[in-house]
């Protein structure tokens, strides 16, 4: 499955990073990665970024930056944290704090492909609008 639209990867751990990055691009996905909550500026600046697989601690803050930062742009993100303990307690405090989901890392291939699959299926119910410009046209017709 090809999809245009980039899925931004988030950890300050290179073995994480490259791990999900390997899953997301043997499935087809496009990936961007980042490694610093401040580095993620930029991409969202850049991208028109949709999912987004962020660590729960960062060198630099948590995913509770990443989310703050969405709903400061007006950014509909599905941010999934992805945690090496990912108990129940962990999965309850990221949804409250607003995050799509909680996975385990190391991530398994279904357990991002299901999240993925969740994610976009979710976005396109609540018909969730993707500005159409000529890098991502593909990506507005696949999420209108």
């Amino acid at each position: 499955m090809d999809m245009p639209i980039p899925i931004l990867v988030v950890a300050s751990e290179s073995k994480n990073r490259c791990a999900l990055m390997e899953i997301l691009d043997r499935e087809g996905w496009k990936t961007i990665c980042a490694s610093t909550a401040s580095e993620c500026k930029e991409v969202f600046h850049n991208h028109n970024i949709h999912v987004v697989f962020c660590e729960r601690g960062l060198s630099d803050g948590t995913y509770r930056d990443l989310l703050a930062m969405t709903r400061s742009q007006g950014r509909s993100v599905c941010l999934v944290v992805t945690s090496r303990l990912a108990d129940w307690d962990e999965y309850l405090e990221a949804l409250n704090d607003g995050a799509f989901d909680l996975i385990v890392s190391p991530s398994q291939t279904t357990d991002v492909v299901r999240v993925l699959n969740q994610a976009y299926r979710e976005h396109q119910m609540i018909g969730a609008s993707v500005p159409a410009d000529d890098a991502h046209t593909a990506s507005a017709e696949v999420l209108a």
